[in-house]
């Protein structure tokens, strides 16, 4: 997973030895030699993740990280807070100035590695959330942006067989007005999260009533809790499971004996991010319901797309861009042979094989008239083009019948159009995919044609 890091630290020799780690994993690293530095940096570059040192001169790591988090422009960035110092109360500090983890020197790089792709799966979502929310925005479709919720009222599903650990826990959130159930096994738990929508799930690893691990994984495959933050508590022995606990899709994590205060700080962070992405889920919904989906197919408008890829073409910095352009093969055929209703349902049935079919994070679009659109982030060549087979198999293999018992067998072309470094405008990226998609009409139908490079 290749994303941008920022390491913020007085001190050259860690930022040195920091900097040969990341990179060696192919992270995109920059240094920032304090923290009036950083504030500019992490402005100007958007980092996905920062890395901030807590001892610095002129302005420490706490100030640095309350400035980040106060700006608008920088407070959507991840903060890892790297120090010296191990008490909890540090790492309270850190968490309520507005920090995602707080890690110890000399850093475990294991944990490290594990932390920086578990934020940065993290921040890709919510960016993506985000990106969406603001061309909403710009068009005037949503309200005001969101303060910080109070977590009072919030519900916890606390998992764990061993009682005078489970009640601490639970007492500790109490005192945050978080409303508490307990679950002592798998079993247990999932039949829990199936009735009742928790905003946050903390789950020890050193239950001996199953395996933990095995609960982590059917917790982020299930539907109703595969966006629940995970909280991880294990004792210092059981790191190793604490880390796969990461690969896994945990959020966080404690280590025995739990601190209290640090407990509630961590909760409150994982419960307002994710009161924050569902009320921009929610407010989203909305206004793309009012004004930015095509009333046929339910998929988003022309409108919204050439808005919603002009802001993500703005914002790509090398991540990679990908425009499917979509044609429903011979389609006046259907309308000529059986009217226009029946078009328009064969029209609602390719819209939903194509929604099905893609990510969450892409954009499915109706273009007009027969001609679809997909916006897909993140996605490379080779990717794009695999996407692209994937819709166009999709629709071929679909059943559609004209009257009842009648089979009609209906297709599409696709033209895939990429852009990861060089500066290209919306219109032009959307042109590139058309181009191709009349190469493939005109290559015999039904296939995909990459545009041509330049």
């Amino acid at each position: 997973m290749s994303a941008r890091i920022l390491i913020v630290d007085d001190v050259p020799a860690n930022t040195r030895l920091l900097e040969a780690k990341l990179t060696a994993d192919y992270y995109q690293v920059a240094t920032a030699p304090d923290g009036f530095a950083a504030l500019s940096m992490a402005k100007a570059w958007q980092p996905d993740l920062i890395l901030l040192d807590v001892m610095m001169p002129g302005m420490d790591g706490f100030e640095c990280c309350r400035r980040l988090k106060d700006d608008i422009a920088t407070m959507h960035i991840p903060v890892v807070m790297v120090t010296t110092l191990d008490e909890p109360s540090e790492r309270v500090r850190g968490l309520e100035a507005g920090a995602d983890d707080f890690l110890t020197k000399p850093v475990e790089f294991d944990l490290l590695m594990a932390r920086v792709r578990s934020l940065i799966r993290l921040k890709r979502l919510l960016d993506e959330w985000r990106a969406r929310g603001e061309t909403a925005r710009a068009l005037g479709l949503t309200g005001e942006r969101i303060n910080a919720p109070s977590v009072a009222g919030a519900q916890a599903l606390v998992v764990d067989d061993w009682d005078a650990g489970a009640q601490s826990v639970q007492d500790a959130l109490a005192r945050e007005g978080i409303v508490t159930g307990r679950a002592r096994s798998e079993s247990e738990a999932m039949n829990l999260t199936t009735v009742t929508p928790f905003d946050l799930i903390v789950l020890s690893l050193s239950m001996t009533s199953g395996d933990p691990l095995r609960l982590a994984s059917k917790l982020r495959a299930a539907d109703a809790t595969h966006e629940i933050p995970l909280l991880l508590i294990a004792s210092p022995d059981l790191r190793h499971r604490m880390l796969r606990g990461f690969d896994l899709g945990a959020n966080d994590w404690l280590t025995r004996p739990v601190d209290e205060n640090e407990l509630r700080a961590r909760a409150r962070n994982q419960i307002r991010r994710k009161f924050y992405q569902d009320r921009l889920r929610a407010d989203l919904g909305h206004a793309l319901e009012m004004a930015l989906t095509d009333p046929l197919t339910g998929l988003y408008n022309q409108r919204y797309l050439m808005r919603h890829l002009r802001n993500l073409l703005a914002g790509n910095q090398g991540q990679g861009l990908a425009v499917l352009m979509l044609d429903v093969d011979r389609f006046k055929d259907v309308n000529d042979a059986f009217g226009h209703a029946v078009g328009d349902r064969a029209l609602e049935a390719i819209a939903a094989v194509l929604r099905g079919a893609t990510r969450v994070f892409d954009s499915v679009a109706r273009y007009g008239g027969e001609e679809f659109a997909v916006v897909m982030p993140g996605t490379n060549q080779a990717d794009a083009l695999s996407a692209a087979e994937r819709l166009r198999s999709a629709v071929e293999a679909m059943v559609f019948d004209v009257e009842p018992g009648r089979p009609w067998r209906l297709t599409i072309s696709i033209g895939v159009a990429c852009c990861r470094d060089r500066q290209i405008g919306a219109e032009a990226l959307l042109r590139a995919a058309d181009l191709a998609l009349y190469a493939a009409k005109r290559g015999g139908r039904n296939r995909v044609e990459l545009a041509s490079a330049g």
